[in-house]
Order: structure tokens, then sequence, then C-alpha cells
């Protein structure tokens, strides 16, 4: 599941296409922080999640909101010219806060939580050991996605071919945004 398409793993596709994998990984450490610290928050409260729901669906509009965003800044980016940086990347705060406002993450950690957690046992430390368990999958995960993109890049040299590439990264995390509106 970890390596499925959602807002970490294209976001990381299309950061490696534009800046390289050594340059998204600022931004893939603040997901790895993130992702854990709203695994923690979720495994603490994953009793009041349900009281308060409509909260929650407030977190998932905003995070498609910014999701859209950031697919509008990737689909619409200058292409680099051979050697040239751009000094538009995404940092380790980003990388931070899409956490917060990723639907898709609440929803993954509630799940497991609830359905997992009690395969290590119910007490914190056995849910902070799913969340390490969850973390050495998706770690890996968004790094190959990165690595992709650095191959995307190399694939599509031409300034057309790079311009259809940041079109085509930016499409795809704008419909991960749309899939996040609509129930599943």
């Amino acid at each position: 599941m970890c390596f499925s398409p959602g807002p970490n793993n294209v976001l990381c596709a299309a950061h490696g296409s534009q800046h390289g994998f050594r340059q998204s990984l600022s931004m893939i450490s603040g997901m790895a922080l993130g992702w854990s610290t709203l695994g923690l928050i979720v495994a603490v409260a994953t009793g009041a999640i349900q009281e308060f729901q409509r909260a929650f669906d407030l977190i998932t509009y905003v995070g498609v909101a910014y999701i859209a965003y950031l697919s509008f800044k990737i689909a619409t980016s200058k292409p680099l010219e051979k050697g040239e940086r751009s000094e538009e990347r995404l940092g380790f705060s980003t990388g931070v806060a899409l956490q917060f406002v990723n639907g898709k993450a609440y929803v993954h950690f509630g799940v497991l939580m609830t359905s997992f957690g009690t395969l290590f046992g119910t007490t914190l430390s056995g849910k902070v050991l799913l969340i390490l368990l969850n973390l050495a999958c998706g770690l890996p995960a968004v790094m190959t996605w990165a690595a992709f993109g650095t191959v995307l890049r190399r694939a599509f040299a031409t300034p057309e071919s790079a311009k259809l590439l940041n079109w085509g990264m930016g499409s795809m995390l704008f419909a991960v945004a749309i899939w996040l509106v609509f129930p599943h």
C-alpha cells in the first residue's frame, strides 16, 4: 500500500523530476517526521476521531486545496535547463505540513490503528512499533518515487518534453486531490 500513488508519492516523483533525488531528500525527511507524528497523534486519539468526523472532513478539504495548489505549481513550472537549479524547491517544512492536511494519511492511520493496532498490543508502545514499521515501509516508497521522477527527468530532457512531464506530473497530483474528495 505504501507504494501506491498518493499525495506523498506523486509529489516526490514530481519533485524528483524537477530537482533530482538529492534535492528531494529534505522534503522526504519532513514527510517522514510529519507522517510519524501524525501517526502518533492518530494512535493516541483513535477513539476521539470518530466523535470529530466533521473536523477531519474539513482537514481533508484543506488538504485537497493544498495538493491542488502544489499540482498547479508543478504543472506550470518552467522546465530547467541542463545544470540549472530551481529556487522553488520544496523543503522539510512542506514535507511536514503536507502530512497534516493529507486526508488519506488520517484514513490510513485510522484503519491501521483500529484494524492492525491490536496485533502489536493496545498500549502506546505497541502503536509506536506499528508506526515505526509503517515508516520503514513508507520511507523506501517515497524515495523510490523520487528516484523514479529523476529517471523521468532524464527521459524528458528537451524543454518541450520537460513541459509535458511537468504538466503530466501536476495533472497526476491533481487527480489524487480529486480522488480524495470523493468517498471510496
